[in-house]
């Protein structure tokens, strides 16, 4: 539902919001970005620096299309989904699995952090765990990060989130569904889990612990 809720008002955003100084950040991002793109990128729109707001909406769409890890993008998306989430739009609608709160509830009580990495911007990332279809999740989370950190695939990433928490990296443990993150993670030094939801996940693991669901992890 957020993606598409993003994509819907792409237009809308950058045109109320053309003088912001964060959307013309997001912009520049994004006009970088494209600069470093292949010129044989199949239907890369063209960039016209006297026409900077249409060329990042077009650039925008063909990353959605592609379900590209943008930090440009993610960044706008946040804004996006931040202002829904403030009109209430979106209150309440970031669905999460029927364990996440007892799991939450169960390490924090016991004195586990829990932080968030993920390609979505820190500040969608607060908004949808303040919002959630269990209620605000964000008393139990320590820190979030995304890829401003760096790239969910390079292991230094992993290194910069442990030294941030004041951790050593064998003392984390890494959840994702993703098994190139978890490489990542494990050759940071710390500890992974592929965490398979869905019978189609069932994959090769790559050597990494699986769980189907926060109720298997202590």
């Amino acid at each position: 539902m957020l993606f598409p809720y993003a994509r819907a008002h792409v237009r809308a955003y950058l045109e109320q919001h053309a003088a912001d100084p964060g959307v013309l950040a997001d912009i520049a991002a994004l006009r970088a970005e494209h600069a470093a793109e292949s010129p044989n990128e199949a239907g890369l729109p063209d960039w016209n620096p006297l026409h900077d707001r249409h060329s990042a909406e077009a650039y925008l769409y063909w990353l959605m299309d592609r379900d590209r890890k943008s930090t440009g993008l993610k960044s706008l998306q946040g804004r996006i989904w931040d202002e829904a989430y403030h009109s209430g739009e979106l209150k309440g609608k970031a669905e999460v699995y029927a364990d996440v709160r007892p799991a939450f509830v169960r390490w924090r009580r016991n004195g586990i952090l829990i932080a968030i990495f993920s390609s979505g911007s820190v500040q969608a990332q607060r908004n949808l765990f303040a919002n959630t279809t269990a209620g605000d999740l964000s008393p139990f989370l320590y820190d979030y990060f995304d890829t401003t950190t760096g790239p969910k695939r390079e292991s230094q990433s992993y290194r910069l989130i442990a030294a941030a928490l004041h951790q050593n990296p064998r003392d984390v443990l890494f959840v994702s569904d993703v098994t190139a993150e978890l490489d990542a993670a494990r050759e940071a030094g710390m500890r992974t889990a592929l965490c398979m939801r869905r019978a189609s996940a069932a994959g090769g693991a790559g050597g990494h612990a699986r769980i189907r669901s926060f109720d298997e992890l202590a």
